[in-house]
């Protein structure tokens, strides 16, 4: 009989370990109930709470095995944060350990590495076993590789959508017009969405706007939001906020919108992977599952953005449209330039003061921030019925500059939960400065965004860079390009050896 075969009983004890989205058990190397010495390392195992029906009150985990008698004693089972709050039992709690089954959809993650296509049933295998978290990340690491190592049928990426989507929960707003709007990222800065949801709701119409936070660059709209305020919303409260202010600006995490997605990104986070195919259905799923109905879709293309080509742009706009108009809803989208950083800041304290100086109509403001936001917004306005085709801007722009927007921001962030002492800029600052005369002809996006993650964004949310010059600027040898922030010593050196070796902005 296997060392744990003999369905040993051991005492559930929580360990303090954020192991980030993927459960984790822990047991001594001498625990007394089962011979640890034959277990293999991260091997996985099935838990329940011992008398429990089949089924019920159980979970699937990575198995440690621990020389420290401080974090698990012999006769202990020890699960990571995660697990232990998705499994609800007090400490104390009688628990059966057992081997997990391999599940039967890897087949599907071994016939897309070799190339084929999956159609929706093997699809909804994969994402149903991802969420009940069967996969090791080895293995989610392994799907995610094989839907991004070529480009994903259309239909391929629907039936992924459709697959995440059903991971989850949906809102319902009951209203027939629910806007939302997106960007597929990659352009530091470009906040658009947190000025772009006050002007909306200050109009009326219903704009529930969820993110993600940050998979390749140092800051998504939440970690953004989150230096203002709370993010972390249950179904309900988001809810309730959305129908009082017409808007929220949250994190889909908690309110367990396409909940699948949030796995997939903890791993695609550290492998920098972000597939066009894996991008559609991650965006698309969220949407759905927050009730909207219409959605605004921002491409930016440039030679160092995510799109580096119109026609790859216009590719990518098809897929969009069909798996949106596939699952009912409306995709409308607007192609942008993406050659540079959009606002001054890079990271999320430096982001929320470039959104916050153009919500209150600052003379410092950054005006290319301003109008792409009133751009957007205008184009999100004209969704209402009411509103003529070439009147939304203006109609945006006056909301903005009457301090409608700002006031509604206010509003929103007080429903969610002001943050009463707000993170600074890091304090540990270093300029990197021109090498020479000339004028600015070029930025890395990739390269700038790469700074600021090494610096510490978004973990480090005072972390990032606040550019200093634009395309077409003209700079003298020694003029500051950027300021470097950073809180932690180490991100700070990591971080200016990597702009000392290439700033990331071109001069000629």
């Amino acid at each position: 009989m296997s060392p744990i075969e003999s369905v040993p009983v051991l005492r559930l004890r929580e360990v303090r370990i954020d192991t980030d989205a993927e459960n984790v058990a822990y047991l001594a190397r001498g625990c007394t109930a089962c011979r640890v010495d034959a277990l293999r390392a991260a091997q996985k195992v099935e838990l329940s709470v011992a008398g429990a029906p089949p089924g019920a009150a159980s979970m699937l985990a990575v198995l440690n095995v621990v020389d420290d008698p401080s974090i698990v004693g012999p006769d202990e089972l020890g699960l990571s944060e995660q697990a232990f709050a998705l499994l609800g039992a007090p400490s104390g709690t009688a628990m059966t350990i057992g081997p997990a089954p391999r599940p039967a959809s890897l087949d599907g993650v071994r016939r897309k590495l070799q190339g084929e296509p999956l159609d929706l049933a093997a699809m909804r295998a994969i994402a149903r076993d991802i969420a009940a978290r069967r996969y090791t990340r080895s293995e989610i690491a392994a799907f995610l590789v094989a839907c991004g190592r070529d480009d994903m049928e259309r239909d391929e990426v629907l039936a992924l959508t459709r697959a995440m989507l059903e991971t989850g929960e949906r809102l319902d707003w009951r209203e027939s017009l629910v806007a939302d709007k997106h960007c597929i990222g990659g352009i530091p800065g470009n906040r658009t969405s947190m000025i772009v949801v006050p002007i909306v709701a200050a109009h009326g119409m219903l704009i529930p706007k969820t993110s993600s936070r940050a998979i390749t660059s140092p800051a998504g709209t939440a970690d953004t939001m989150q230096v203002l305020a709370e993010v972390d919303l249950s179904p309900a409260r988001l809810h309730e906020i959305v129908l009082r202010e017409r808007g929220c600006i949250a994190w889909g995490g908690t309110a367990r919108l396409a909940p699948l997605d949030d796995l997939l990104i903890s791993v695609e986070r550290p492998l920098a992977l972000d597939s066009p195919g894996l991008m559609v259905a991650s965006i698309l799923s969220k949407k759905l599952a927050a009730g909207s109905t219409r959605l605004l879709l921002d491409i930016p293309v440039g030679p160092s953005a995510k799109v580096r080509t119109l026609a790859d742009a216009q590719r990518l706009r098809k897929t969009f449209e069909h798996v949106g108009r596939a699952l009912g809803l409306h995709v409308e989208v607007t192609i942008t330039d993406g050659s540079q950083p959009i606002g001054r800041g890079i990271g999320p304290v430096l982001e929320a003061r470039d959104v916050m100086a153009v919500l209150g109509n600052r003379p410092d403001a950054p005006q290319d921030l301003r109008a792409k936001s009133l751009r957007l917004a205008g184009r999100i306005l004209e969704f209402d019925p009411d509103v003529r085709g070439g009147e939304g801007e203006g109609l945006a722009r006056d909301i903005l500059e009457s301090g409608r927007a700002a006031a509604k921001m206010d509003a929103i962030i007080d429903a969610q939960g002001r943050r009463l002492e707000r993170p600074a800029a890091g304090r540990l600052v270093a300029e990197i400065l021109a090498p020479r005369d000339g004028r600015v002809v070029g930025f890395d996006n990739l390269r700038l965004a790469r700074a600021a993650r090494h610096a510490g964004a978004p973990a480090s949310p005072g972390a990032g860079l606040d550019l200093a010059v634009r395309l077409g600027d003209a700079v003298r040898t020694g003029q500051p390009l950027y300021r470097l922030h950073a809180e932690t010593a180490g991100g700070f050196e990591l971080a200016r050896r990597w702009c000392d070796a290439d700033a990331g902005i071109a001069i000629a």
